[in-house]
């Protein structure tokens, strides 16, 4: 489907023009550009035009290091331009030469020097300048790494909860979120093309699944295996939640259209729990995939990018058409739901031992980055461990990491790796686990307050909170974001904080600890001398009032401190 015959669907306007990124796609030659002559253009350090954007479908934005622009505008200079690079491993497993081979591109050609783990179960390389670029992409081509598809209108990378302990479910799981991705690929051969020397062929080519044009927006998905809801499936467009008997997997149950992104100001935009849509078999998943993938496809709005997601086209064509539309074109019939239920949704931090009397250890990482600090040399740690480590890693959607099936006689070798590098930390508190922020600045082009950096004091004053209402073993699930756009998915919390303006932001309360339900506007634009005496006078009234087990989430629903969320459509503006 090209852009010259696209037709959008009756219920949306078809004298609507469509976005600038609709003809950005359809005269990218599948994703090609002139990004090959951008990269040989050593005047700037950027990508200039279309490529700016086609970058992002190879898994790289470009970025700039925004506590320097102002005074290198002073000097005539351009903004210190660089990209940020997000890998694809579905799953969030990488093996330990493979962790060795980023440890070395991080230490020796990035200007930050650190791995970042991701919110998407991945990592991120920051700040590598224009010259590095190729070379980045071969070295993770040589251990068999790429970032194919983890931006852009695309699906992105494919999240599988990372259960060490059921392995034999885990692994059942972790290979469908394989297949899955590799299905929903992108066929064109523009990355190799460009990034890996490889030959253009003059083959036609055909994206089957994504159409020529690709999406109308980014696009999301899952596995997930109950109890642990920690990879956010109300976050994402389309789940697979895995159904078990007897620890083999039967099936899932599929979940479609959630999504946490917004505009600050617009209410026609708004973050989205995803309708189930019933049970299927096993044999059904791939063709599931593609079709709730299709109908998004030509159904999106391809007009206004702000209303383009998932959510918008359930919302606006009605779940139950969209769902009979992917029926009849993977002829399928979607059975009732099998039961289950997500209890919690945070990483195991220590080590557990799994069925197949392998150990792993979950170390945690604030906020993904692995780098060396004074006392705590974390990427030294990893790489030691790497060297010696007969198992894999596994990246949480927690943005920790799972050193995984070590042998019992290797254990207290880990462990003494571990806590010689400060990656196992007594000292810290659930309420620091259990709290999560964005990278935001001084990267993030979008970021309108501080988040990775500010989230360190937000903790210690939250902690504070809870030790003075005699609650300091207790913890909330907090979040902070530097923008409404969702990747630290602030709007699942119980707490959220969605960046506004320098040191200002809006106050979302009421998410809960299976993260089952969006949280409400609580207070807007404000900062801490506001919104600190706020959550202390609560935090206080929970200590004091809260039911047996009640999370400070359900507290603030039952007492109306906010509304319930339960359809955001109409509820969450209200």
């Amino acid at each position: 489907m090209s852009n010259s015959d696209y037709k959008p669907n009756s219920k949306l306007d078809p004298n609507a023009k469509l976005s600038d990124n609709e003809r950005l796609k359809t005269q990218s030659n599948l994703l090609r550009g002139t990004i090959k002559t951008d990269l040989g253009d050593q005047l700037t350090g950027g990508f200039t035009d279309d490529n700016f954007q086609l970058i992002r479908f190879h898994g790289m934005y470009q970025q700039d290091d925004r506590d320097i622009r102002a005074e290198r505008i002073k000097q005539k200079l351009e903004p210190m331009h660089n990209v940020m690079l997000r890998a694809r491993m579905p799953g969030g497993i990488i093996k330990p030469h493979q962790w060795l081979a980023i440890d070395k591109f991080a230490e020796e050609k990035t200007e930050y020097g650190s791995i970042r783990l991701t919110t998407r179960q991945t990592f991120q390389f920051h700040g590598v300048l224009k010259p590095h670029i190729k070379e980045m992409h071969l070295t993770l081509n040589d251990v068999g790494i790429d970032s194919i598809a983890t931006a852009g209108d695309v699906n992105r990378n494919v999240l599988c909860t990372t259960n060490p302990v059921e392995s034999e479910l885990h692994q059942e799981a972790y290979e469908w979120a394989a297949r899955i991705s590799e299905h929903l690929l992108p066929k064109t051969r523009a990355y190799a093309e460009i990034w890996l020397n490889g030959e253009k062929q003059e083959t036609t080519e055909e994206e089957p699944v994504l159409g020529s044009t690709y999406l109308p927006r980014k696009f999301k998905t899952t596995v997930t295996i109950p109890p642990n809801n920690e990879v956010d499936v109300h976050a994402n467009d389309l789940n697979f939640v895995a159904i078990a008997e007897d620890g083999k997997l039967v099936g899932f149950n599929v979940l479609v259209g959630g999504g946490l992104a917004m505009t600050h100001g617009d209410v026609n935009t708004y973050p989205r729990k995803a309708d189930d849509f019933g049970f299927i078999s096993l044999d059904d998943t791939l063709a599931v995939a593609e079709h709730v993938v299709g109908v998004q496809r030509d159904w999106g709005n391809r007009a206004n990018r702000k209303n383009a997601k998932t959510k918008y086209t359930l919302d606006t064509f009605g779940t139950d058409a969209f769902k009979a539309e992917v029926e009849k074109r993977a002829d399928v019939t979607f059975a009732p739901s099998r039961p289950y239920e997500f209890t919690h949704r945070g990483d195991r931090i220590g080590w557990v031992e799994g069925i197949d009397g392998k150990h792993h250890l979950t170390v945690f990482i604030q906020s993904g980055r692995i780098l060396d600090y004074p006392g705590k040399p974390l990427k030294t740690g990893c790489r030691k461990i790497a060297e010696i480590h007969q198992g894999d890693f596994r990246m949480t959607a927690n943005q920790n990491l799972i050193i995984a099936g070590v042998p019992a006689e290797q254990k207290a070798e880990i462990e003494q790796l571990a806590r010689e590098h400060g990656l196992i930390d007594d000292a810290h508190t659930e309420q620091r686990k259990n709290s999560m922020a964005c990278v935001s600045l001084p990267t993030c082009p979008l970021a309108m307050a501080e988040a990775e950096r500010y989230l360190p004091d937000l903790i210690e004053k939250t902690e504070a909170i809870l030790a003075k209402h005699e609650i300091a073993d207790d913890d909330i699930i907090l979040r902070v974001v530097g923008c409404p756009n969702g990747c630290g998915r602030a709007m699942l919390a119980e707490i959220g904080f969605v960046g506004k303006g320098p040191g200002k932001y809006n106050v979302y309360l009421g998410g809960n600890r299976a993260g089952t339900r969006i949280p409400k506007l609580y207070l807007e634009n404000v900062g801490e001398e506001v919104y600190l005496p706020a959550l202390d006078e609560l935090i206080g009234q929970w200590a004091k009032e809260r039911q047996p087990d009640e999370c400070f989430g359900d507290f603030v629903i039952r007492k109306e401190i906010v509304a319930e969320v339960k359809v955001s459509k109409t509820d969450f503006h209200a």
